[in-house]
């Protein structure tokens, strides 16, 4: 529809058209103007040739025909964007009609508004209409059989149905395809909104649990590194230097191997994060035996005790899930915790495996790693990912000495919650 308006309040005059509400800067749409030309043209030509569909009439002139014409013709250039003001004075152009000649033109353009009336006027219209041409229909085959009584009076019902309620029924099928179209064409806007949605969510968790697992592989080689590169600067003993220059290559060799396996994962962009040379808890051995000599400079001694009556192999990611946890928690306590015992307790009661690292809470002399506060976000996301729970603080033990405890629960089976 041609329109005035900014391209923005064209579509809305658009649709609000299609509802039926007039809008005053409104330009006839080009095919109404084609057709309010060809239909006054053609009913010209009609009254020229002497082509009427009525009698003579005794007090009305011929050319008083053309009236009714010019009027509906009028009416065809607004047909969408006032289809029902429209409708009512054709009708009455339509009856006025009958009292002259007649124009062939006339009726065509009026079946042409009832149909517009249908398809582009409010819904409550579209449903009203029809019903009432039926009506009207059936009350003038009725009337005229019984003023008549003459069966020939069945015509006069047939040519009311053709004017009236048939481009009425036509409407009404035309907008239910239309609006079924609009229908599917919304649902197929939603669901493309909802698959980007769901992809936007998808590259999202797969950006965390990317983060996490780099976090998780690399920063207890990093923390390593740092504390005993630090170490190794501070102190002037050839003997420290080189036992920690020791640990450094150690970590940095085994960090670099983690994120060449991590890339490798990236390379491939196939399957999971996990895949069959990630981590188990067979592996925890030689984890804790890593931190030990990592964390021996700073006072720390740490020991494993791995409590389960089955250590029959779990689903890889709860054994993942588990070392990570334990790996971020030693970690943890290789940047933070004061001198003293780092206990790692492995246990399963029922279905829930237990994993539990506590360390000594308080200041510590010589150097310190910074933290960042992500591993233990990331502790959470593993466990909130099957359904497990976990507790991260400190508490205090019956000698009055504060310690920093983590400790989770996890389903030992994939989906099932822990209760």
């Amino acid at each position: 529809m041609y329109s005035l308006l900014t391209p923005g309040r064209e579509v809305r005059a658009r649709a609000a058209v299609l509802d039926g509400r007039v809008f005053s800067l409104a330009r006839p749409h080009r095919h109404d103007v084609l057709m309010a030309a060809i239909g006054l043209l053609g009913g010209l030509v009609l009254w020229a040739l002497g082509l009427h569909i009525q009698g003579e009439r005794a007090f009305v002139a011929p050319w008083v025909s053309l009236l009714p014409l010019a009027v509906v013709s009028v009416l065809e250039l607004v047909r969408r964007t006032a289809p029902q003001p429209a409708l009512v004075i054709g009708t009455l152009a339509l009856v006025a009609d009958q009292f002259t000649v007649g124009n062939l033109a006339t009726v065509l353009m009026f079946t042409d508004l009832m149909y517009a009336a249908v398809l582009y006027g409010k819904p409550s219209a579209a449903r009203r209409i029809p019903v009432t041409t039926f009506l009207i229909t059936i009350g003038i085959t009725v009337g005229f059989l019984a003023w008549f009584r003459n069966p020939q009076a069945l015509l006069i019902g047939v040519v009311t149905g053709m004017v009236s309620f048939l481009p009425a029924l036509t409407g009404v099928s035309v907008r239910n395809h239309r609006d079924a179209a609009e229908t599917a064409r919304l649902h197929a806007e939603q669901t493309a909104l909802l698959a980007e949605m769901d992809r936007a969510q998808a590259v999202t968790a797969e950006r965390t649990r990317m983060a996490r697992e780099l976090h998780d592989m690399v920063a207890n080689h990093l923390s390593a590194i740092a504390i005993h590169s630090t170490a190794a600067l501070s102190i002037d003993d050839p003997g420290t230097s080189r036992e920690a220059l020791g640990v450094i290559r150690e970590n940095s060799v085994d960090g670099l191997a983690e994120m060449r396996r991590l890339i490798g994962l990236l390379r491939t962009g196939g399957g999971a994060l996990e895949p069959a040379a990630s981590p188990t808890l067979a592996s925890l051995d030689a984890l804790v035996e890593q931190t030990r000599t990592s964390a021996a400079p700073s006072g720390l001694t740490c020991a494993f005790e791995d409590t389960r009556e089955e250590r029959e192999p779990l689903a890889a990611p709860v054994e993942l899930a588990a070392y990570r946890i334990i790996q971020e928690s030693l970690t943890n306590a290789l940047k933070h915790a004061a001198p003293g015992p780092v206990a790692v307790r492995l246990g399963q009661s029922g279905r829930l495996l237990t994993v539990e690292v506590s360390s000594v809470l308080g200041d510590r002399p010589g150097p310190r790693a910074p933290g960042s506060g992500a591993g233990l976000v990331g502790m959470r996301e593993r466990v909130a990912l099957l359904g497990g729970a976990i507790e991260a603080g400190p508490s205090a033990t019956g000698g009055g000495t504060k310690i920093w405890r983590v400790r989770a629960e996890l389903p030992v089976e994939e989906g099932v919650s822990r209760t």
